[in-house]
């Protein structure tokens, strides 16, 4: 009677133990998914979690999923946000994503010379964020490429970009060139969003801001197109058809062509470059520039030889 009972809770013994082994390997086993995969997971509890992980292929049993979580509960919440799977990833990896993996990481572009408005499109447009978002003041955003996660407001995203330009204004000022012509960091702006307009060109960017600053020193107009373009098209900073004679000669704060000194504003967000060729422009005497039709500008000191450079690139462009 007694060896019968042995062998009988050897034989419980092991179906356990083989059960326990089942058990770990089921929650080590590779899961279902093929590819990695985002999964943006909600609020509301195991259910609801379980639920989406299983319609986005992440689980294969959510029934045994749900055990597991439950199971080790001690190791800490699930939480709500999104998250990406790797392919295969085993019931255990899935929990421990959803208790300490990173949020996916979204990137938003601003790109430098966009105007304010073009800028608050963008947001809008962004997958992840929410909320609405008002059009900023021209120039107060810092144009780089800001990380977020999904469900973030668009607010503080705009608020990070703001600061960020804040702060880079105010570094540039600290350190200016010595007798910079310019009352304050506002002005700083407002001339880096011509320069930002004017060229794309790294090289050119102190040339052109030495040029507006020469010009500025002796009283003379801006004659910067790109401020009537902004006049023109409403603040957008893009005109379909360019430029018409009416708007050039159409008196606004923005028309440097018909006003002497900068604008009322900046007519775009300035990237760092275009900042520092304001606070650093180069040494030159230079009073014009024109395109040279190969993307980049020609400059001189005199109007007769800036007439000159116009007539050549006319014929170019002919």
């Amino acid at each position: 009677m007694m060896r019968r009972w042995l062998v009988a809770g050897l034989v419980l013994v092991g179906l356990g133990v083989g059960l326990g082994y089942g058990v770990l390997a089921l929650y080590r086993a590779p899961g279902p998914l093929v590819h990695d995969v985002d999964v943006v997971l909600p609020r509301g509890g195991l259910a609801g979690v379980t639920g989406v992980l299983a319609a986005r292929g992440v689980v294969a049993w959510p029934g045994a999923f749900k055990v597991f979580a439950q199971l080790t509960a001690w190791q800490g919440p699930l939480r709500a946000a999104e998250l990406r799977f790797p392919a295969g990833a085993s019931v255990q990896r899935v929990l421990t994503i959803l208790r300490a993996g990173r949020p996916v990481q979204h990137m938003m572009t601003i790109a430098e010379g966009l105007t304010s408005a073009q800028v608050a499109g963008l947001l809008a447009r962004a997958d992840g964020l929410e909320g609405d978002v008002e059009v900023p003041p021209e120039g107060a955003v810092l144009p780089q490429t800001y990380a977020y996660e999904w469900g973030m407001t668009r607010r503080s995203v705009l608020a990070r970009a703001e600061l960020a330009m804040d702060q880079a204004l105010r570094a540039a000022w600290a350190g200016r060139a010595a007798g910079l012509k310019l009352a304050s960091m506002r002005d700083v702006v407002v001339l880096a969003s011509l320069v930002e307009r004017e060229t794309h060109l790294a090289a050119e960017r102190p040339l052109v801001a030495r040029v507006f600053l020469n010009r500025l020193a002796l009283g003379m107009r801006l004659q910067s197109d790109p401020t009537v373009t902004y006049a023109q098209s409403g603040g957008m900073g893009v005109q379909a058809g360019g430029l018409t004679r009416e708007a050039l000669e159409r008196p606004t704060p923005y028309n440097t062509y018909s006003i002497t000194g900068l604008p009322a504003g900046p007519i775009c967000n300035p990237g760092i470059a275009a900042i520092d060729a304001v606070v650093h422009p180069a040494e030159s005497a230079a009073l014009y520039f024109v395109a040279d039709g190969t993307g980049g500008h020609v400059f001189s000191e005199s109007l007769g030889e800036h007439e000159k450079n116009v007539k050549r690139y006319r014929a170019r462009a002919r």
